[in-house]
């Protein structure tokens, strides 16, 4: 005798339609929630959310974390001395135009305060730039393996992300006016790149600006400009200072050592500053953030010992892991960019899951299109050499 399949029929109290136990109930109810609750714009749900790389090394006693960029020196004492310094205030609101932070970074560039902008890092200032530029229907362009927060920022703003290719790892700038249409309003770029390293020189920077349409905004990301050292690269200022389509930003995560504090800053044309400051939230950037900030900004021994360190770190690095037989693609910030093979038991992934092993934390970038790529952040002197011997232990086994 057959046993016959059973079925259970549920109609919720009030429902219109019945729901069948069947594989499919647990799909049917959550569109029927989904229906009957608030829902985001179309298109925010299909935005693949940013996944900030690992940090721990679960059974390990020392962890070497090298997957944030993170500065092996940490802040300047004096910055953290400011920082303490208002811990008895925090009742109080921020100033809300971050004029003396402003003022400070004014003085050392020898910039107009009035066309600086702060915010609670530069990727606050980039999704500001996007919502005040963008709209459904508008393309904002990229490149290939560009900072992600630049396409989360333009679908959150309803507008469509615009790859342009790049050429040995470098954005191209005839590749990004081959992808100018009339619907382009943003060009982001981020100078060096994260996370190749890799820079545009000023004169291609320059013809890119001059062959845009007017209408389009370049968004220079000027993160990792302290690190470099060469003489054709310019941060953005010059551009900003004479075009009025131009804006650098900038921030303390990096050299400064401030990535816990949040705070950014943008150089901009005094027009996009006005629209940027209409819908910037009043005190976006925190009073011991902005004090810490100055402090940091003022100590330019620390900034020049961190740059020395890296400028030693990242050479020895660069020639030592290609000693190992693999490929470094070259580098103008304090991160490296390691190629692997695609032979078994040799890939990115076997070379990641060998260095965690050990305590030693790089970053995966497969979600920037580096499959058989690992990231590693310039660390202190210690760390730098484990790497090095581990991944001569990992290209050497059998």
């Amino acid at each position: 005798m057959k046993t016959r399949r059973r079925e259970s029929r549920v109609e919720p109290p009030g429902h219109p339609l019945p729901l069948w136990v069947v594989e499919t109930t647990g799909k049917q109810l959550d569109m029927t929630a989904a229906a009957n609750r608030p829902q985001p714009r179309p298109g925010v749900l299909d935005i693949a959310p940013y996944v900030p790389g690992k940090s721990t090394a679960p059974g390990v006693a020392r962890v070497y974390k090298l997957s944030a960029n993170e500065t092996p020196l940490g802040p300047s004492p004096k910055a953290i001395e400011a920082f303490k310094a208002v811990a008895n205030h925090l009742e109080d609101y921020p100033e809300g135009t971050a004029r003396l932070l402003r003022e400070a970074i004014g003085k050392q560039f020898g910039l107009d305060p009035a066309r600086i902008v702060c915010g609670a890092g530069s990727d606050d200032l980039l999704n500001l730039i996007a919502d005040a530029y963008l709209q459904d229907g508008d393309e904002a362009i990229y490149t290939t393996h560009g900072f992600l927060v630049y396409p989360i920022a333009t679908l959150g703003s309803g507008a469509k992300p615009v790859v342009a290719e790049e050429k040995a790892y470098t954005a191209n700038v005839d590749a990004i006016l081959a992808k100018v249409s009339e619907r382009t309003k943003v060009v982001f770029i981020a100078n060096p790149n994260n996370p190749t390293g890799t820079y545009v020189p000023f004169d291609e920077l320059k013809r890119l600006q001059r062959s845009l349409p007017a209408h389009v905004l370049l968004v220079v990301d000027a993160a990792y400009s302290e690190y470099v050292r060469r003489n054709d690269y310019e941060a953005g200022i010059e551009l900003v200072a004479t075009c009025d389509n131009v804006v650098m930003t900038r921030t303390f995560s990096k050299i400064y050592g401030l990535a816990a504090l949040r705070v950014g800053w943008m150089y901009a044309p005094a027009h996009v500053v006005d629209s940027i400051n209409r819908i910037r939230g009043p005190f976006n950037v925190n009073t011991p953030a902005m004090m810490a900030a100055i402090a940091a900004l003022n100590d330019t021994a620390h900034m020049e010992a961190a740059r020395a360190h890296n400028e030693q770190w990242l050479t020895w690095l660069t020639d030592e892991v290609r000693k190992l037989g693999l490929t470094v693609t070259p580098s103008a910030a304090n991160f490296l960019l390691i190629h692997f093979p695609r032979t078994k038991g040799r890939t990115a992934a076997d070379a990641d899951e060998f260095l965690t092993s050990r305590g030693l934390i790089l970053r995966r970038v497969a979600a920037y299109h580096l499959p058989d790529a690992l990231r590693m952040t310039v660390g202190i002197e210690e760390a730098n050499r484990l790497v090095v011997k581990a991944l001569a232990e990992f290209m050497e086994r059998k």
